[in-house]
């Protein structure tokens, strides 16, 4: 008899996925109540790799939802919407995983894979993580919520100034994400190098999501044509999915 893919924790997370979060505090609930279910998930438990990115990625949806209580962006609609298709993608990964559907994006599936072992370090776990959602799902997950707003995708906008406003908050969360998954003796050596690994992930994070946005504006252009879309599709999860099985290998760990 197979082993249920989330193993004792099997039933509690289908029943978490098989709703759909409709707002940005509902995709916080989601988020945090997958976190809790992940870190119980044997054998590596807390030490696990989906775990190390979920949290990345609570941490700055929660500081998205307080930017949008305390009026950072100027349009919220724009921004809520982003966020709730931008969960969706993730979840829907997760779900197809759940279902062993061989349509599981290879961008989620190299991270998916080590959930079991064998480990990975909780850096590259979550760069993968981060990799996979913002190469390959942001780019549709901004298609979609312009679609689904009848606006478009348009430089200099105030949806692009809302947009380039989260590399802000990932500048300013970086640093104590970055260093609470760093052991003793690498804390030291980042002391060390100063503001220099703060400094340069945040550049990327940047220039990565400055790749999705146009990306994103290049799907748009083609979203009626389905054999076109396609062709982006299945060009974004293969360089993301290439990408994400360099940051998990035994090279990835120069990361830290």
């Amino acid at each position: 008899m197979t082993e249920p893919v989330w193993g004792p924790v099997h039933r509690d997370i289908v029943d978490l996925l098989a709703d759909h979060p409709a707002d940005v505090p509902a995709v916080v609930d989601h988020l945090t109540k997958l976190q809790d279910m992940l870190v119980r998930l044997p054998p590596l438990e807390a030490s696990n790799p989906l775990a190390d990115f979920n949290r990345l990625y609570l941490v700055i949806t929660e500081s998205v939802l307080d930017g949008l209580y305390d009026g950072r962006f100027a349009d919220p609609v724009f921004l809520s919407r982003l966020d709730v298709e931008f969960a969706a993608r993730y979840f829907d990964a997760l779900r197809m995983w759940t279902e062993s559907s061989p349509g599981t994006p290879k961008a989620w599936t190299c991270l998916f894979e080590r959930m079991r072992g064998p480990d990975a370090r909780p850096l590259p776990s979550a760069a993968a993580g981060v990799n996979a959602h913002i190469n390959f799902d942001l780019p549709f997950a901004l298609v979609t919520t312009f679609d689904h707003l009848e606006s478009e995708p348009v430089d200099s906008s105030e949806q692009h100034a809302d947009y380039l406003e989260i590399n802000a908050i990932f500048a300013d969360k970086i640093p104590s994400l970055r260093r609470g998954y760093l052991e003793r003796w690498q804390l030291i050596i980042d002391t060390l190098n100063g503001d220099i690994d703060d400094w340069y992930q945040g550049e990327l994070v940047e220039y990565t999501r400055d790749v999705a946005w146009r990306n994103a504006q290049k799907i748009w252009r083609c979203r009626h044509d389905p054999e076109a879309r396609e062709s982006e599709r299945a060009r974004l999860d293969r360089t993301a999915a290439a990408l994400g099985r360099l940051l998990l290998s035994p090279l990835g760990a120069l990361l830290q």
